[in-house]
């Protein structure tokens, strides 16, 4: 019996030339991929300089094969920050009232998400859509309701508040509670040359009779 030596096939060795057109099409494939997906990008993206510059080239690339939109995942983006605020006038034994100071609802859900790797829906998105849903029922001019939900609404957001200010404030009962709105506009990035937002615009609801009732099932 022979012996045999066991010997590895050689790797396959590129020539030069080769290494090189392999090297070219790569190239030619990582850019040509990054410029149609910044292509793409600036097409959904809001306007902005680079997007208003250089249209007619992302144009002839995006359509119409590629035509992307914002309609399907975010049909109005978020352009503004709205923080509710809320407050209450008390009556204590006597008959006398006070007007409590403005306590910020919004900053409250605001510093319960900061921070947090988990944040509770509840903090993201309850006074958040209850404002939307009493803003969307509401006439913006008189505050009257614009529809059959518009007393729902103001039920449902005045109840959101006493259940975070409860009955009483510093042992004199809750007479009426007051809601304030203010609306700051995004301010756009110093690069995009858009001028400066508008100053941001408060709205005050008229006060409201707070009953037993407007407490039932808050605890």
């Amino acid at each position: 019996m022979t012996g045999t030596t066991d010997r590895a096939a050689p790797g396959r060795v590129w020539s030069t030339p080769a290494q090189l057109v392999l090297g070219l099409a790569a190239a030619v494939l990582v850019s040509g991929t990054g410029l149609f997906l910044a292509a793409v990008f600036l097409h959904v993206a809001p306007a902005n300089t680079l997007s208003r510059q250089y249209r007619d080239e992302v144009d002839g690339i995006v359509y119409p094969e590629f035509e992307q939109n914002w309609k399907l995942f975010a049909p109005n983006p978020l352009q503004q920050n709205v923080s509710v605020d809320a407050r209450v006038r008390t009556v204590a034994d006597g008959g006398a009232t006070r007007t409590r100071d403005w306590t910020g609802l919004t900053a409250q859900d605001i510093a319960a998400i900061r921070g947090n790797p988990a944040p509770s829906h509840v903090d993201q998105n309850l006074l958040r859509r209850a404002w939307d849903f009493y803003d969307g029922s509401h006439d913006a001019q008189d505050g009257k309701p614009t529809g059959s939900r518009g007393r729902l609404a103001e039920q449902y957001l005045k109840r959101i508040a006493l259940q975070r200010i409860g009955r009483e404030v510093d042992g004199e009962r809750v007479l009426e509670i007051q809601f304030r709105a203010t609306t700051a506009t995004v301010p756009p990035p110093s690069w995009s040359g858009e001028s400066a937002p508008p100053a941001p615009r408060v709205r005050e609801l008229p006060w409201w009779p707070v009953g037993d009732e407007d407490y039932r099932g808050l605890g």
